[in-house]
């Protein structure tokens, strides 16, 4: 089955699986909701929107967030509304299945605040490049004329993926590497990061029911984001010479958030 995906890659599953603990599906069973969520309030939503959004470089902290989202506590909006877009997108995700029209509902919803609305759930037309904060190019994304084709092998895949029965590492396999190549092909103008590690959680639940909604990932990218940024980069300059030989690194984060 693994022989018809067109662009996720699995010549590391065997090693990605060695050094995976067995206890994988006892971590994840252990997972439980917290008790200051409500059923009008999500605490580990909230706690995946601020994270995504601070590694992005949001001002936003999770107990001011959390005042202002469970008990009402009011910020100024410019502080709020894209963690909020952010949520609303994980809100739907949880209530919707993966499809094609949805992963573009979703950026749509978390996008509403950082890009115009023409851009929001559109894919780009011009050449997109990840720049450090010194203004130095450190990745050079597909560019327009392909970025379609290689979208449609991702969806592809994500619904071959979620046809079939996969194991609890390999389904951890999987969503570190749609994340991995959603943000590679960087299909949006902006928001893609968010987007991406959102596609990982919701393949996570789509796969391994509502627990997955509390693994922590984002928070743990956040508080590992050097690390982060420095797994993806170590894939290559651009996107036409990325090798995805060097990804274990990178794919091995996930587990941890467990």
């Amino acid at each position: 089955m693994f022989d018809e995906l067109e662009i996720i890659p699995v010549d590391l599953l065997e090693a990605y699986s060695l050094q995976i603990d067995d206890d994988l599906q006892e971590k994840f069973d252990q997972l439980k909701d917290a008790e200051i969520s409500t059923s009008e309030f999500s605490f580990y939503t909230s706690v995946s929107s601020v994270y995504s959004s601070k590694i992005e470089g949001e001002n936003i902290e999770l107990d001011s967030y959390i005042k202002h989202k469970r008990f009402g506590i009011e910020f100024l909006p410019d502080y709020t509304k894209k963690i909020d877009d952010l949520y609303f997108a994980y809100d739907f995700a949880k209530d919707n299945q993966i499809n094609v029209n949805n992963i573009v509902k979703a950026h749509q919803l978390l996008s509403e605040h950082i890009v115009a609305k023409n851009y929001q759930g559109m894919l780009r037309n011009h050449n997109m490049y990840v720049s450090t904060p010194d203004g130095r190019i450190e990745y050079v994304a597909v560019g327009p004329i392909k970025l379609a084709e290689e979208m449609e092998k991702l969806y592809h895949d994500l619904t071959l993926l979620l046809a079939v029965r996969l194991n609890i590492k390999e389904i951890f396999f999987f969503a570190s590497l749609i994340h991995l190549v959603f943000v590679k092909i960087h299909p949006f103008n902006d928001g893609n990061g968010r987007t991406g590690r959102l596609l990982e959680k919701w393949f996570l639940s789509q796969k391994l029911g509502e627990k997955a909604w509390f693994v922590q990932s984002e928070k743990m990218y956040y508080e590992n984001h050097q690390t982060y940024y420095q797994n993806l980069r170590v894939l290559g300059l651009e996107y036409e010479e990325l090798d995805y030989s060097g990804a274990l690194p990178f794919l091995l984060m996930l587990p941890k958030a467990l």
